[in-house]
């Protein structure tokens, strides 16, 4: 099959809450189509432009198969900015690729092994109400919708240096007290799962896992900054948790998967979380399933942002060997939906179709998106 080329490359930044700007990636080709890519990074969406600029001059006139090689090569795993606009690209190269095959993106890109994929409702972004009954009203909404499992982000404020101190030590107090709302809203046969943004050191993780073993958890995510100087404290909180039948998860912001590797073969989490954003492109993402499974360890992908990540995540889940389900943003935005064109398949009660249109079988909407641009155009 002779691949088209690329004749245009350009970005949009829209901002679809007080707390969130998505950054999506449109590549033209030489046949008439369009590919969509999603590069959002909270707080650095004008790093990402920069770095798609520079790449939409080196990618024009490319054959698609070439850009994909070309953008594989520049992985700069040190540099997430760059790593992200690499990731939005390749996105949108396979969009590309899979239109021009007439074969959904998860064909293109391997064997599925689901049609359905189960997704959990991160609920943090959309609970306005952060007291503890704000957030069971939320949780208790996404289980009377469908969903299995839901995950929180409960411990507002609390940093590694102020986690010992009297407010570090009220914010966690209050942050297990969300918890255990949630818990008791959604029952006991639903899993939770709460992510603590890196927030505490090894002794205040230990005190909050201790505290949180009612709750139940199926895992307990991101507890220490991701530094080489905390391997030994991840590994033993991963003891500590699994003791109490719970897992540890991360690495939700690494690229490539010798990246992931270190985490893996170190035995430093029982599942990590590789996303379409930062990985460093699709292949990347199944790179680091089948390394997970090596290692008996679970890769289910992190996305917590908009449609066109959530899309590719489907895709790449639809071959995901270790996967138990995947995450997605519950109700921060109506623009989740209204920016989109093609059929959507509905993720509001717990899964997810895989679609069956070619390439990622939906696309962005540059009428709707106008009105939230805050940089670039589409």
């Amino acid at each position: 099959m002779s691949l088209a080329r690329i004749i245009a490359v350009d970005a949009a930044s829209a901002r679809i809450s007080d707390k969130t700007v998505w950054t999506f990636v449109r590549v033209r080709a030489s046949d008439g189509r369009e590919g969509w890519g999603e590069g959002t990074l909270q707080g650095r969406h004008a790093e990402v432009h920069a770095h798609v600029d520079a790449w939409s001059t080196l990618l024009r006139g490319v054959a698609l198969d070439a850009a994909l090689a070309q953008l594989a090569a520049a992985l700069a795993p040190d540099d997430l900015a760059h790593a992200t606009a690499l990731s939005a690209l390749d996105q949108a190269v396979w969009d590309l690729i899979a239109q021009a095959g007439g074969v959904p993106l998860a064909r293109a890109l391997g064997t599925p092994v689901r049609g359905v994929v189960e997704l959990y409702a991160n609920i943090n972004r959309g609970t306005l109400d952060r007291s503890p009954e704000g957030f069971a009203a939320r949780a208790r909404d996404a289980a009377q919708h469908g969903f299995a499992a839901i995950k929180i982000a409960p411990f507002d404020g609390v940093t590694p240096a102020t986690a010992h101190t009297d407010a570090g030590r009220h914010a966690t107090a209050l942050g297990l007290a969300r918890v255990h709302a949630v818990r008791a809203a959604i029952g006991a046969k639903r899993a939770l799962m709460v992510d603590c943004h890196w927030r505490f050191d090894e002794a205040a993780a230990r005190d909050v896992l201790h505290a949180l073993a009612p709750a139940q958890l199926y895992w307990f995510e991101c507890p220490l900054p991701e530094a080489e100087a905390n391997f030994g404290a991840l590994r033993r909180l991963k003891a500590q948790a699994n003791a109490m039948g719970v897992k540890t998860a991360g690495c939700e912001t690494l690229t490539g998967v010798d990246a992931f590797r270190t985490y893996l073969d170190g035995g430093l989490y029982d599942a990590v979380m590789p996303d379409v954003k930062y990985a460093g492109g699709l292949r990347q993402m199944l790179a680091v399933d089948a390394a997970a499974q090596a290692k008996h360890a679970i890769s289910s992908p992190h996305n917590p942002t908009g449609p066109i990540a959530h899309m590719h995540s489907v895709h790449v889940a639809a071959l995901g060997a270790t996967l138990p389900f995947l995450e997605f943003q519950y109700g921060e935005s109506d623009a989740f939906f209204d920016i989109v064109r093609g059929a959507l398949p509905d993720p509001t009660h717990g899964s997810s179709h895989v679609p069956d249109a070619p390439g990622l079988g939906i696309a962005l909407d540059p009428a709707a998106l106008a009105p939230l641009i805050v940089q670039g155009s589409l």
